[in-house]
């Protein structure tokens, strides 16, 4: 039996000392942990008050046990969520082939990096699988054990060289591409995802996204992404205290407590149902503009009514 091939973990940290805290215990709870580099890119202070909570999270790192090695990035300015992506996951996959990469704001199941290591070794060679995926929405959808989705996305995720290398920072590029190609209403899921609106706003410098970049990279490139039918990863950083995040709780899921097991031999093609999951999730969180209007119109009678 071949030995399993430990992937490095990229850890991407800033001033959240509890999220952070929280990422790191969860990491732990993972055995595999133990046989795993873990390379911590620690962003520097934006603004004079986080001085302090910056330093903070950094002396967690210091003397931390538990891991394989620990390699501690301190940038001595803040180069931004994406910028400090960009360039650590470029910096890992260069040298290791492969990597899972972390924010400070998720909490894994004790199974995540069992998931992560057996299929990023599982396909390696297939060239029409461009990442691995943690996350799962919340849904009442039965979904399959594991399946595939196009394109990418950032809740717990890995790579291989090969794919990151399809990267491309230039959303403008990207736009073009996804009209020349005619994929954009594929791309937004059918027009309710949100997807383009937020590649046009990161073009016109409204967010500085790379997961968007990211997932439309690998769409573009038509690669696919594995996910799990039970999710691996809860962003617990929905609380207004991260870079791109505002407070809500829809997002929110129970972590799996059995490892994810399936056959080798399921198809690697885009899931059906998988898509219909998600395109029910998109329009509860984005309902079209009459939907809202019925909404508000109800509340208001609500009120007077009261």
């Amino acid at each position: 039996m071949t030995a399993i091939k430990y992937a490095p973990i990229i850890l991407f940290v800033y001033n959240r000392v509890y999220h952070t805290k929280e990422t790191i215990k969860s990491i732990l709870g993972n055995k595999e942990s133990a046989n795993t580099d873990l390379y911590v890119y620690a962003d520097g202070a934006k603004r004079v008050e986080d001085e302090v909570s910056v330093e903070q999270v950094r002396s967690l790192f210091q003397g931390l046990k538990g891991f394989k090695s620990v390699t501690l990035v301190q940038r001595e300015k803040n180069l931004g969520l994406a910028q400090n992506i960009i360039a650590g996951v470029t910096e890992v996959v260069a040298k290791h082939d492969r990597a899972i990469v972390l924010e400070d704001d998720l909490v894994l199941s004790p199974y995540f990096l069992k998931f992560m290591n057996e299929n990023l070794e599982r396909y390696q060679d297939n060239h029409t699988v461009g990442s691995i995926h943690g996350y799962l929405i919340p849904t009442k959808i039965k979904l399959p054990e594991a399946f595939f989705l196009r394109g990418s996305d950032c809740w717990g995720w890995a790579t291989w060289k090969r794919a990151w290398d399809l990267f491309e920072k230039d959303g403008q590029k990207l736009l073009t591409q996804l009209k020349d190609l005619k994929l954009e209403h594929a791309f937004d899921m059918g027009g309710v995802a949100g997807n383009l609106d937020m590649l046009k706003a990161q073009v016109l410098a409204k967010n500085n996204s790379w997961a968007i970049r990211w997932h439309a990279s690998l769409f573009i490139a038509n690669k696919l992404t594995l996910n799990p039918g039970r999710s691996l990863v809860n962003n617990i950083g929905t609380d207004n205290s991260g870079e791109h995040c505002i407070t809500t709780d829809v997002y929110s899921t129970a972590v799996a407590d059995q490892p994810i097991t399936f056959a080798a031999s399921i198809p690697v093609t885009e899931c059906s149902l998988a898509i219909k999951a998600y395109q029910d999730f998109y329009k509860r969180l984005n309902p079209p503009i009459f939907t809202r209007l019925l909404r508000k119109t109800k509340r208001i009678f609500d009120s007077i009514l009261q």
